[in-house]
C-alpha cells in the first residue's frame, strides 16, 4: 500500500529529476512489465492476495470458536460481496449507462479469491489438503491454456471491428462463430484461452477492450497466493514451532516456490496480466520470503518503532486505498509545496526538485490520514 498511495510518484519524480542508472532502475521496478516477465511493481497485487490467506486463518479460526460452519459461509459470502461492490464503485460505481460498468478490476479479483480460499479451508481438510488444492489449480490453468483450443481472433480493435462489420453483428459470439480457425498453447496477448474467454463471457466495460487483467479464467491460479497465505498463517500460528524455525521454513517454501515458478517459466512464460502459474508460484515464493524477513525482524528480532507508520496504513488498507483513489492527496500537498514554492526549489536547488517535494508532500498527507484514524480507534473493515 506504500507504494501504491505515494511512494511510486515519488521515484517516478526522482527519475525525472535526474535519470541515471540508479532512479532509471527503480523507475523500471516500479512499472509494470507490459507483458511477459517480472518485476518489483508486478508483485504488489499477488502480495495482497497472499496476505487475504494469512488474514483468513486468523478471522476464521476466531470466528469457528463461536458459530458454525453455516454462519462462517454467511460471513464469507457477505464479506466477499461487499467487496465486489466497493470494487464497482471503485471504478465509478453506477455513474454511466450499461455496458460502460466495469466488473473486474482489483477489489473484485481480491473479492473472488477471499471467499473461495476461505471456503476451500473450511470444507478441504488439514495442509496436505490445502497442499494437493494448490498444485491441482496451477496444473489445471495451465492444462486449460495449453490444451484447449479457441478461434485465431487477435483481440484488437482493427482485427475485431473488421470481423464484425462482416458479420453485421458486434455480438461476441457472433465475431467467434466467424473464426472458423482455432488455436492452443498461445500466450500472446490478446492471443490466448483467458483473454478470449473474458471477451466472450464476462459483461460489462472492460479495462483493455476486449478483456482485463483479473479476467474469469485466470481467478482458478490467482487463488492459489491466498492458499499459500493460508499455509503461511498457519505455520505462524503454530505455537509448537519456534519462531526461528518458521522463518526458515518459510525462506525454504519460498525458495521451493521460486525454482519451480522459473523452471515453468521456459515452458509457460512469467506473465502478470493472464496470472500464469509460472508468475503466481515466483510471485508466492517471493511473498513468503518478504513475510520470512519483516517476521524476523519484527517479532523475532522486535526491531518495531520503524514500522509504526506501515501499522496505521495496515490497519485502514482499505480505506486508505479507496482514499487514494477519490481524495485529491496530491493537489492538497501542492497547495503548501507547490506554485513558486515548487519553482524557487526547481531553480535553486535542482530542477525537478520541487515535484519530488510535492509527492513527498502527498505521502506525508496519506501517513497523517493513517493516523488519525488509527489513534482514534477507527478501523473500517468489510
Amino acid at each position: 500500500m506504500f507504494w501504491i498511495v505515494g511512494a511510486g510518484a515519488i521515484v517516478q519524480s526522482l527519475g525525472k529529476m535526474d535519470d541515471n542508472p540508479v532512479t532509471a532502475f527503480l523507475v523500471t521496478q516500479l512499472t509494470h512489465v507490459q507483458w511477459e516477465g517480472f518485476r518489483f511493481y508486478d508483485l504488489i497485487f499477488p502480495l495482497f492476495l497472499f496476505i487475504v490467506g494469512i488474514s483468513i486463518v486468523f478471522s476464521l479460526d476466531r470466528a469457528r470458536e463461536k458459530g458454525g460452519r453455516r454462519s462462517m459461509v454467511t460471513r464469507i459470502l457477505r464479506r466477499g460481496l461487499l467487496l465486489f461492490a466497493l470494487g464497482v464503485f471503485y471504478y465509478g460505481g453506477f455513474s454511466k449507462p450499461w455496458p460502460e460498468i466495469q466488473l473486474g478490476g482489483v477489489l473484485h479479483r481480491i473479492a473472488a479469491c477471499y471467499v473461495l480460499a476461505a471456503l476451500i479451508y473450511l470444507i478441504v481438510p488439514g495442509r496436505r489438503g490445502l497442499l494437493i488444492t494448490s498444485i491441482v489449480l496451477p496444473v489445471g490453468y495451465w492444462l486449460l491454456l495449453t490444451f484447449v483450443p479457441f478461434p485465431d481472433l487477435k483481440l484488437e480493435k482493427d482485427t475485431v471491428e473488421a470481423v464484425a462489420g462482416r458479420v453485421g453483428s458486434g455480438s461476441p459470439f457472433a465475431i467467434a462463430a466467424a473464426t472458423p480457425e482455432s488455436v492452443r498453447g498461445l500466450y500472446e496477448e490478446g492471443r490466448n484461452l483467458t483473454n478470449f474467454l473474458d471477451f466472450l463471457l464476462l459483461p460489462g466495460k472492460k479495462a483493455q477492450l476486449y478483456y482485463i487483467n483479473e479476467g474469469l479464467l485466470s481467478t482458478l491460479p490467482s487463488i492459489v497466493l491466498s492458499l499459500l497465505g493460508i499455509l503461511a498463517g498457519q505455520l505462524l500460528k503454530n505455537g509448537s514451532v519456534a519462531s526461528s524455525r518458521k522463518v526458515g521454513f518459510l525462506l525454504l517454501g519460498g525458495a521451493v516456490c521460486i525454482a519451480l515458478g522459473l523452471l515453468w517459466s521456459l515452458q509457460f512464460p512469467l506473465i502478470k496480466r493472464i496470472w500464469t502459474s509460472s508468475f503466481v508460484l515466483v510471485a508466492g515464493g517471493l511473498s513468503a520470503w518478504m513475510l520470512a524477513l519483516f517476521y524476523y525482524l519484527i517479532d523475532v528480532r522486535k526491531w518495531r518503532r520503524w514500522c509504526r507508520p506501515f501499522v496505521w496504513i495496515g490497519s485502514n488498507a482499505l480505506v486508505v486505498y479507496l482514499g487514494a483513489r477519490f481524495v485529491p492527496f496530491r493537489d492538497l500537498a501542492a497547495t503548501f509545496t507547490g506554485g513558486d514554492l515548487s519553482s524557487f526549489l526547481d531553480r535553486h536547488v535542482a530542477q525537478g526538485i520541487g515535484s519530488v517535494v510535492t509527492s513527498a508532500a502527498a505521502l506525508l498527507l496519506v501517513f497523517l490520514f493513517a493516523r488519525f484514524l488509527f489513534r482514534r480507534g477507527i478501523f473500517i473493515r468489510v
